[in-house]
Order: C-alpha cells, then sequence, then structure tokens
C-alpha cells in the first residue's frame, strides 16, 4: 500500500505541476506582410463582426456556434461608450452590455475576438458611440486635439484595456483578444480639419500603445497612420489596397456584406457572388485579414440608432437579423473559407506570381519553396463567360468570377456558382389578433410648463439632452376681434422652420399637420393655414428626434428641434414674428412620465376598449396582452398598419416603428456581376423601409406579455399581428 500511496501522491504532484504550467502559458501575437502568427502559427484570419448590444446574451451563444461553424476565425465587435457610460463615471456592463461575458463565450468557443474600442465608433449608431453628455464638457469638442476630450477618451479606454487585463482576456495571458482598435475611420476628419487632426492622431496612436496589451492595434481609414499602428482598409473592394508599411499585414476590417436600412429607403442586399468575388480577389493580392461588417447584425433596439438608421440592421448579413442562416449567403461563403483554408500554408509563405490569361483575365500563382502550388484564376469581364488555358489545362470561367485551385489543378470553388438554394426565409402569422385598448396623450399647455420657458426658441437636445425624443414647443397667439381673415375665413398661414427631424403642429390642441426630414436632410418646414379664433390661441410644436448623426466632422454642433423662424401670415397686421415671443417647454411625453410601458404605469392611467377605442388619430397609446408563439422561431410583429412611434414588451424598448415612411429608390432585377454600391440590387421599393420588428424570445413569457405601442401620427392597431420567422 506504501508504493501505490507514493506512486498516487507522484502521478497528483505531477498533475498539478502540468496543470500550473499550462494555467501559465503565455500566447503571442506578431505578424510580418504575409501573416499574423499567433502562438508561433502563421495565419490567415478570417473574421465577422457581431455587435454585442444588437442582439441578447441568450442569443449569443448560438450566433458565435454559426460563426464558428461558417468558418470563422476571430469575432469583431465595437465597443460602444454610450452605452457602457450612459451619465459620467457611472458605468453599465450588465446584460446586452455585458461586454466581459460575450468575449468568454468566444473564448469558449475556440474563437479569437479583435476589440474594436475606438471608442467612437460610428456604426451608424446613436451619436457614433459617444456619450450625449460629453456635448455638454466645457471647452468640449470631438475626435481632435482638444483636453477634455483626450480626457474623457483616455479614461473610457484605459478603463476598458484595465477590464480586459484583469479579466485575463488577452492574448499573452492566455485569453482571445489578439488585436485593438483604436478610434475609427478617421482619416477623412483628420484631412478636412488640418494640423489639430494630425496631432490627435498621433496622440491617439501613443495613448493607445502607451496601454501596454501585449497585442497589435489597428487605425482603419488612416493613411497616415503613426509606425506603431497597423492601417486597415473598410470598404465593399479593398484588393489594391496596400498598407503604409510595407511590413504589415494586409487587412480588411470591413467587407461590407451589404448596407444598413434608413427610414424611407428601401432594403438594400448585396449578391453573395460578389461579396465572395472581392474577397478573393482580395486575399490572391496577398491578403492576410478580412472581417464581414456584419456577419450578424442584429437589432437597434431602445433608441439605439443613428439619425434615421432603421430599427433593424440586418445589413445582408450571413446570419439574418433574427440570428437565422442567411442562405445561400452564409453557406456560399462558408464553402470559400474552407478553400482559402485549403491554401493556408501556400498563402502565408510565398508571395504570388501574376501572369495575363486575356483581357480581363489573369492568374496569381503560389508556390512556396517547401513545394506545393496555389493557383486562382480570375475573370473581371462582368458580361462573359471565358475559356482559358493554365499550365495547359483548360478552364471555364464564369463573368465576374474567381477560381480557387489548390493543387494548381483542381478547381474546389469559384465565386459565382452558388451550390445552395435560397433559405426561402418568411414571416408566418402566429396570432389572430389583439384585443387592444388606448390612452390618449394630452397635448400640454403652457400654463403647465412654466418651469420650462424663455423668450426664444432653444435648441431640443441641449433640452431633453437626449433623455427622450420628444420636445413641446408651446406659446401663445392673441387674437383681436377686429382680425379681417374672422369674417372673410381665410385662415392665416403658419410657417415653422425646425432644425429636424420631425415636427407635429396643434393649434388649440387640434392637430394643424406633420413634417418630416429624412436623412440627406433632416432639416423640415412646416407651411400651412391655421384656424383662429378670437382671442388666446394655443400653439403646441411637438419636436420628434429620430436618432442622433453618427458621423462628420464636429457632429456635436449639429442641431435638432425648432430653430425658427416661426411667423404667423395673413393679419391686418400682415406678417408677425412668434419667434422671440415667450416659449415654454415640456421635455418628452406624459405617457413617459408616468411610464406606462411598465406594469407599474399602465395601471396609473384609464384606458378604453371596444368602440371606444381611438383608431387613426395622433399621440395613442395602445396596450394589449398576448402569449408567446409555440417553439423556438424567432418572432416579430408587423406594424405595417402604423405610422411612426415605440414599441415595448414587457417593459423592453423593441426601439422605433416608421412603418408610415415608404421606401423610394430604384428596384430594379439585380445582377451580381459588375461593382456593386449600396444603390445596386435594392429592395421593397413602394413599401414601409420597415414592416417587422424583432422581439427576442428571451424577454417573453410564455403567457400574459405586455404589448405596448406609442403611435405619434396615426394607425389602425387592430391589423397589427404576431408572426414568426421561418426558414
Amino acid at each position: 500500500m506504501g508504493k501505490v500511496l507514493r506512486i498516487n501522491i507522484l502521478l497528483v504532484f505531477i498533475l498539478f505541476f502540468f496543470t500550473l504550467v499550462c494555467s501559465s502559458v503565455r500566447g503571442t501575437v506578431s505578424y510580418d506582410d504575409k501573416a499574423f502568427v499567433i502562438d508561433g502559427k502563421r495565419r490567415i484570419l478570417i473574421s465577422g463582426s457581431i455587435h454585442y448590444p444588437r442582439s441578447t446574451p441568450e442569443m449569443w451563444p448560438d450566433l458565435i456556434k454559426k460563426a464558428k461553424h461558417g468558418g470563422l476565425d476571430v469575432i469583431q465587435t465595437y465597443v460602444f461608450w454610450n452605452g457602457h457610460e450612459p451619465s459620467p463615471g457611472k458605468y453599465n456592463f450588465v446584460g446586452r452590455y455585458d461586454l466581459v461575458k460575450f468575449i468568454k463565450l468566444v473564448k469558449q468557443a475556440g474563437l479569437y475576438v479583435h476589440l474594436r474600442i475606438g471608442p467612437y465608433v460610428c456604426a451608424e449608431w446613436n451619436f457614433g458611440g459617444i456619450p450625449v453628455w460629453l456635448k455638454y464638457v466645457p471647452g468640449m469638442e470631438f475626435r481632435t486635439d482638444n483636453k477634455p476630450f483626450k480626457a474623457a477618451m483616455k479614461t473610457f479606454v484605459a478603463k476598458i484595456v484595465d477590464m480586459m487585463k484583469s479579466e485575463i482576456l488577452f492574448e499573452p495571458q492566455g485569453g482571445p483578444i489578439i488585436m485593438l482598435q483604436i478610434e475609427n475611420e478617421y482619416g477623412p476628419v483628420e484631412y478636412e480639419i488640418g494640423a489639430p487632426g494630425k496631432a490627435y492622431t498621433a496622440w491617439t496612436a501613443n495613448m493607445a500603445v502607451g496601454l501596454n496589451t501585449g497585442v497589435p492595434w489597428i487605425m482603419c481609414k488612416q493613411e497616415d497612420v503613426p509606425a506603431n499602428i497597423i492601417d486597415t482598409c473598410n470598404g465593399f473592394y479593398c484588393e489594391n489596397f496596400k498598407p503604409k508599411n510595407p511590413k504589415n499585414p494586409k487587412m480588411w476590417t470591413e467587407v461590407w456584406t451589404g448596407w444598413y436600412t434608413k427610414f424611407g429607403g428601401p432594403v438594400p442586399s448585396r449578391p453573395a457572388e460578389d461579396l465572395a468575388f472581392s474577397i478573393a480577389r482580395f486575399i490572391q493580392n496577398n491578403g492576410s485579414f478580412f472581417n464581414y461588417y456584419m456577419y450578424h447584425g442584429g437589432t437597434n433596439f431602445d433608441r439605439t440608432s443613428g439619425l434615421f438608421v432603421a430599427t433593424s440592421y440586418d445589413y445582408d448579413a450571413p446570419i439574418d437579423e433574427y440570428g437565422l442562416l442567411n442562405q445561400p449567403k452564409w453557406q456560399h461563403l462558408t464553402d470559400l473559407h474552407k478553400a482559402i483554408k485549403q491554401c493556408e500554408p501556400a498563402l502565408v509563405s510565398s508571395y504570388p506570381t501574376v501572369t495575363s490569361l486575356g483581357k480581363n483575365q489573369e492568374a496569381h500563382v503560389f508556390s512556396p519553396n517547401s513545394g506545393g502550388c496555389v493557383a486562382f484564376l480570375s475573370n473581371y469581364d462582368h458580361k462573359y463567360s471565358v475559356r482559358v488555358n493554365f499550365q495547359n489545362l483548360p478552364y471555364n470561367l464564369p463573368p465576374w468570377s474567381v477560381s480557387i485551385l489548390p493543387d494548381c489543378k483542381t478547381v474546389v470553388y469559384n465565386t459565382a456558382i452558388i451550390g445552395t438554394k435560397a433559405s426561402g426565409a418568411k414571416m408566418e402569422p402566429s396570432s389572430g389578433g389583439f384585443s387592444w385598448q388606448s390612452f390618449n396623450e394630452e397635448i400640454p399647455s403652457t400654463a403647465e410648463s412654466d418651469k420650462l420657458a424663455a423668450n426664444e426658441l432653444w435648441e431640443q437636445i441641449n433640452v431633453t439632452r437626449d433623455s427622450s425624443d420628444y420636445l413641446w414647443y408651446m406659446t401663445e397667439v392673441n387674437i383681436v376681434p377686429n382680425e379681417g381673415f374672422l369674417k372673410t375665413g381665410k385662415s392665416p398661414v403658419l410657417t415653422v422652420k425646425s432644425a429636424g427631424h420631425a415636427l407635429s403642429v396643434f393649434v388649440n390642441g387640434q392637430l394643424s399637420g406633420i413634417v418630416h426630414g429624412r436623412l440627406k436632410n433632416p432639416k423640415v418646414t412646416y407651411s400651412g393655414n391655421v384656424k383662429l379664433q378670437a382671442g388666446i390661441n394655443k400653439i403646441s410644436l411637438l419636436s420628434y428626434a429620430v436618432g442622433l448623426p453618427n458621423i462628420g466632422v464636429h457632429f456635436e454642433k449639429w442641431n435638432a428641434g425648432v430653430l425658427g423662424p416661426v411667423t404667423l401670415r395673413g393679419l391686418n397686421s400682415g406678417t408677425i414674428e412668434l419667434t422671440k415671443q415667450r416659449w415654454s417647454y415640456l421635455i418628452g411625453l406624459k405617457g413617459q412620465a408616468k411610464s406606462l410601458q411598465t406594469d407599474k404605469g399602465r395601471s396609473s392611467v384609464k384606458w378604453v376598449k371596444g368602440s371606444l377605442l381611438a383608431q387613426k388619430q395622433p399621440l395613442i397609446w395602445y396596450k394589449t396582452t398576448f402569449n408567446a408563439p409555440r417553439g423556438n422561431d424567432p418572432v416579430a410583429i408587423d406594424m405595417s398598419s402604423m405610422g411612426k412611434g415605440e414599441i415595448w414588451v414587457n417593459g423592453q424598448s423593441i426601439g422605433r416603428h416608421w412603418s408610415g415612411y415608404i421606401a423610394k429608390g430604384s428596384c430594379n432585377p439585380c445582377n451580381y456581376a459588375g461593382t456593386y454600391n449600396e444603390n445596386k440590387c435594392q429592395t421593397d421599393c413602394g413599401q414601409p423601409s420597415q414592416r417587422w420588428y424583432h422581439i427576442p424570445r428571451s424577454w417573453l413569457k410564455a403567457s400574459g406579455n405586455q404589448l405596448v405601442v406609442f403611435e405619434e401620427w396615426g394607425g389602425d392597431p387592430t391589423k397589427i399581428s404576431l408572426v414568426t420567422r421561418t426558414a
């Protein structure tokens, strides 16, 4: 027994020692002009963007699993500053903003992470990810050589880096994070603002590198990138991109899989054939890393979408908004990844030799010293197939395609040949309608809002601090009995000019008109006849924000709301100016103040139903209950009968709805061949820009779910329906 005991003790000691050694292994990340080298292995890295706040924690494992099965090595995500620090020094890292949990799930799946800290992210996200409160720090100017901005930015970036270190998430610690990004697409901004921009770029790079993470930092779309940073390309095509430092790897941080949907615009899509073609060209031209933006786009829940950006952020990604595979795109790209991995040993150890095979045809051949041969045969003609000879063998090349030959003989993949059928994803009705109740939002009077008043018009975001989409502007006009229009019946004309984004005009509690802007021109002007009476007339203007700008130079200076002039024309005295008279203000809606989207708030007011149900009227709250559809299919709500507003399920914000904004654009037949842009291959012209709104399954109970809709402009709630998405 003694001998056996000694052997067991020895085995335990050996096991303990082995575990200690393994747990203390430090990984390394390095690179050259051909490849990334991770823990000594040379890699061509295939990556995809999945933004953690645009899905739910319950969805993350399945999304990551599908990304891995799709052949990805890396998951890329931005870090969303305004989601993590909604007020100064008050941090949020729970729920959809649990960044550490998301990264650990990626690690568990055996994938790497590319963390794009920014912290400006653009991303069609509200204010580009920058907290609104930062706008009001004294002396603040965004993204330039500005002390207040640099101080706040450094504090947040350092907090994220320290958090990653403390959670042992960097590759040198044994974690999954192999690279980081500082700033985002700053080159065009730097070019426009000049010297302050150049100084900011240099400071940003030095600040980031000084945090000693042990992994490389990158900057995208930054031609004059500092020497200690890798510059990268974003776009639909990047095959001709070359890094500033020829010793750096050729990286494509955003392969745009489609484009975002804006309210009022068609739904963009990008053919799988063209997407695969762009990637194959990038790899044959010495590409080392590419990332799909997006691999899963997801949903802009709450009020997180940028200016006029739809709630859906599907992006025609390989995994759709609901977490289902977008076929044939997902499988076509998965097959591409397999072909690239077959070629990887040659790609990371040799340079291509390029020869002409015809007028618009080329062969890119990789012949490493260790032996073997890899070829990419390309046909850049977007009209005609061609037959070429390569190494004494004939090959047929479809238009606008690349064939991949891992042995320089056998074609294992062609970018234009799809072997998978379309998924046929569709929305299936799952309910027979809802039993609705309604509550009328009150139109406030000036007397109710004397706490906020001035003899001028105030800029909207300065007042609301983006706590609500809504701001009321209220004033009064005294009409004397001898005004001529009272006898002629020819009503005066009220003209209101607003910086955006939408406006409803009420006179004496009655709606006079609605106007709205659009993404390229958010400013609006209302001009219309208004019914006035002798005595005091109450003018109430409800200004709506539709997300904040997320791109541009000094967008912290852009305005929203009624800035004037406001005039009344057609009185005995001609035209009177209302801009400088006394205006009262009310932030948000009374229904918001009562939290009607919550259990407690709903019980605080009297709702009506049946024949008294309000329909096709402005400023109406609706509520109902429903049971979750059976099964596990993703759930959505069909809002095609409604106008504009917001949606909540069990107190969770689904986001803005705007089904009343019909898409205008060019939805012509789509040919995959030829250069793609966001205006090609559009769909759903003449339909709502977004009809269906995603309700995550994890937000639902089996029964008794509470649905609340606020309708701004008027709609028919009896036609709202619940659907499931099936493939």
